[in-house]
């Protein structure tokens, strides 16, 4: 009988994203683990993701001279090494220390963009610092106006180029894991303990990230929270912050506000990406939060294929059609370019490498999702990603 991942030893070598995320969840606290690997509600969006994922079938070509192959891509004027970008994870600087500055460092050695997130422990300009490229920032569009601008305005002087400006999240989704484990609302005094002896049994983290890795604050928050001293009370003023009344309406304070290119994160329906191109964006990412918002949302494999078929007509070649959701594997990552995306963001994956081993896990993890992806093209047929279509899916 062979050994399960769980009881795999820790001296082998993680090989695929399944791997990374065992590593993380053996050398994370419980309730940190739990705030990337869960979603909303039962989870059924979350898995939903994948499982549509691993329904759609590759046709693979044979007798066809892929000996020259290419995985470059351009996206609103960045060449990209490959079609992959580090999504916005919020608290990424607590599974490692200064997570995301290290995660940035990597993926500009790479050659592909890495997102900051608002909620992020290390600020933007620490981690435009690190990277030797141009930064994406993602943004909501908060209650306080004023301190929204501010966060533009820091992005820009920090060289960023993209706006990614999620727009799935005017309440906050119902994450039970977070719940439980007292991320959201209070514990009693067991669950109190119970906490604390998982921070305790978890030394190396505790000292990487407790010790080594402080301050821990969110970064691009302090400003808003002054004297705040943990991440819960900014967290307390990020909950605060979303805001239910924000319209189709609003795009155009953002964009008096941001001069650089806007993708809208979070569109999962065609009317809505119609309007979106209308307003003037440039692009779109067609995701569902990672299944972390509505629970039992459409599968984002399953809501692509109509959203850009609904705006064919309407867009020029540089428009930006990103997909996120569920990519374990560079299959997935051709299946979404099959599908209609021109790349995808990757999220819980490179989190998952972060916690494992840090930048050098982020390189890991990306060096195996390129060779997987080389892998499949040449399987597929082609020798360009950026030929890629429904040409290339096997349909029952």
């Amino acid at each position: 009988m062979g050994l399960s991942r769980r009881d795999a030893p820790l001296g082998l070598a993680p090989g695929s994203v399944s791997d990374w995320r065992e590593y993380a969840r053996r050398r994370l606290p419980r309730q940190f683990f739990d705030y990337i690997d869960g979603a909303a509600g039962e989870e059924i969006t979350m898995r939903a993701n994948a499982a549509a994922l691993a329904g759609v079938s590759i046709r693979q070509r044979v007798l066809r001279d892929v000996s020259k192959r290419s995985l470059v891509t351009n996206i609103l004027g960045e060449d990209l090494a490959m079609p992959v970008i580090l999504a916005p994870v919020g608290l990424a600087g607590v599974y490692r220390r200064r997570g995301e500055a290290q995660a940035a460092r990597a993926a500009s050695a790479f050659g592909i963009p890495f997102c900051e997130s608002t909620v992020s422990i290390c600020g933007i300009e620490e981690v435009a610092a690190a990277s030797s490229r141009p930064l994406w920032f993602q943004l909501y569009v908060m209650r306080d106006r004023a301190y929204a601008a501010d966060l533009m305005a820091r992005a820009a002087a920090a060289g960023a180029t993209v706006l990614v400006l999620t727009v799935d999240l005017p309440v906050v989704g119902a994450r039970y894991r977070d719940w439980r484990n007292g991320l959201e609302g209070t514990l009693g005094l067991g669950a109190s303990i119970r906490k604390s002896c998982d921070f305790v049994s978890h030394p190396a983290w505790a000292l990487d990230v407790g010790v080594l890795g402080k301050p821990l604050s969110f970064g691009n928050l302090e400003r808003a929270v002054p004297g705040a001293s943990d991440p819960t009370a900014f967290k307390t003023w990020v909950d605060a912050q979303f805001d239910p009344s924000v319209t189709w309406d609003d795009l155009a304070w953002v964009r008096d506000n941001w001069k650089g290119k806007i993708l809208l994160k979070g569109v999962l329906d065609e009317e809505d990406a119609r309007e979106a191109v209308r307003r003037g964006v440039d692009g779109l990412v067609v995701s569902n939060h990672g299944g972390r918002q509505l629970d039992s949302a459409p599968a984002v494999a399953k809501a692509l294929p109509a959203v850009a078929e609904a705006i064919a007509g309407i867009t020029g070649s540089d428009f930006a059609l990103l997909a996120d959701g569920g990519v374990r594997s560079g299959s997935d990552i051709l299946k979404y370019l099959a599908l209609g995306a021109k790349a995808v963001l990757v999220g819980r994956p490179w989190a998952w490498a972060l916690a494992a081993r840090g930048g050098s896990g982020v390189s890991a993890m990306l060096g195996t999702l390129k060779a997987e992806l080389d892998v499949a093209l040449a399987l597929a047929g082609e020798n360009e990603v950026t030929d890629l279509g429904r040409k290339n899916l096997s349909v029952p």
